[in-house]
């Protein structure tokens, strides 16, 4: 496992850290200040800064220059990742489209899908969605039922979608369809390029318990999708979807534990604060969520030297999701017991609670979506350490 970084990432480290001090808005760092903008608000604020970003050329960091992209290392993705939390740089706007649509175009996406897909969702011109999940395919995803059944050129697409991110303020979604009328798990589902725009396609909010309306639910009547909008191979959509949740490997864990680590301490001040930093079990338990935190960033690195030394991680990919999900959960749990009644208050002590509140909310979903920590184990169990089902 190798820590360090090379002297050209560090180079890469010192120009986007300046960039970033440059561009980032004072009032942008303060506590509650995305939360406390009308969502609308938030969004359009963001999206205009990221292209903005993408202009001076800090997008698209580990693409290649061909797709716009900087062609930078793993190593320089990873800095990426740590200073853009470390800057309280926004959060993007087009994360599923970045992280997961993107390079699986580049991998097998027509030359027409590449001009039209990539450029365009890297200056945030397009926002893209991802219409996996259904009311009856959670994490069961083989058993979708929304269908597109062709008619001359076109895909007609019936059927609902739901936990859909930003499908309120999306312009595209990629859509797992069963397209083949008679067959089942799966087999006979593609991946269709749909444009939201559309007569016939209907994105409603869904309003979480912190308030936000992150997500949404996507109906489709009669929404017609071209044939030449499909990703891969027609009825071979599954192989797809393995590819593009693929891409969530890699270095993510960078982000997280710097993100996790800042909120850790932000927990350990409150602590003191109430007077209740003396207290032994709060200190054991605070002691033993660092303690996990730190095999976090140690895993990140490891994650990072494998990469880097081009090896393909596969299904160690739920082993990193794992570790930091539940990592997070823990630490929002030290959280909820420090405050006890008080986690009803907005403030206390002077201190605004409620950005803090909404990390707790937040931390319920984090070992559900992306992959159950249930599923998690199980594919860690068969797949990694080849345990007998």
């Amino acid at each position: 496992m190798d820590l360090s970084y090379t002297a050209a990432e560090e180079e890469f480290r010192a120009e986007l850290r300046a960039w970033l001090a440059a561009n980032v808005p004072g009032e942008w760092r303060r506590p509650g200040f995305w939360a406390s903008l009308p969502e609308d608000e938030s969004f359009a604020l963001r999206r205009d800064w990221e292209r903005a970003k993408a202009e001076a050329g800090f997008a698209g960091i580990q693409w290649p220059v061909e797709y716009g992209g900087r062609g930078g290392t793993p190593g320089m993705k990873a800095i990426y990742d740590a200073e853009m939390v470390l800057a309280d740089a926004p959060r993007t706007v087009n994360p599923l489209g970045l992280t997961f649509l993107a390079p699986t175009v580049m991998a097998i996406g027509t030359d027409a899908q590449k001009k039209e897909i990539i450029g365009p969702m890297l200056r945030n011109e397009v926002i893209w969605c991802q219409g996996f999940s259904e009311p009856g395919a959670g994490s069961d995803l083989a058993a979708l039922s929304c269908r597109g059944v062709r008619d001359g050129d076109d895909f007609v697409v019936n059927g609902q979608k739901v936990w859909t991110t930003n499908a309120v303020h999306g312009d595209k979604i990629f859509a797992m369809v069963r397209t083949d009328p008679g067959s089942q798990r799966h087999r006979g589902i593609s991946m269709l390029l749909i444009d939201m725009h559309q007569p016939g396609v209907d994105a409603r909010p869904l309003k979480q318990m912190s308030g936000a309306s992150e997500f949404g639910e996507v109906f489709f009547t009669d929404a017609r999708v071209p044939a030449t909008e499909v990703l891969g191979d027609i009825d071979d959509g599954w192989r797809t979807a393995m590819l593009l949740l693929s891409f969530e490997r890699g270095a993510s864990g960078i982000s997280q534990y710097t993100e996790f680590r800042r909120q850790y301490d932000a927990i350990v001040d409150l602590a003191r604060k109430l007077g209740r930093h003396t207290d032994p079990v709060l200190r054991d338990r605070l002691a033993r969520v660092l303690t996990d935190l730190e095999c976090l960033r140690l895993h990140s690195m490891h994650v990072l030297t494998q990469v880097e030394q081009g090896r393909d991680l596969g299904f160690e990919a739920s082993m990193t999701k794992l570790i930091w999900s539940e990592t997070f959960q823990d630490l929002w749990e030290v959280y909820d017991d420090l405050l006890g009644e008080a986690a009803t208050l907005d403030d206390i002590e002077g201190v605004d609670l409620r950005p803090l509140h909404a990390q707790a909310l937040w931390s319920r979903s984090v070992t559900i979506w992306g992959g159950s920590s249930q599923v998690q184990r199980n594919v860690t169990a068969e797949r990694v350490l080849g345990l007998p089902r």
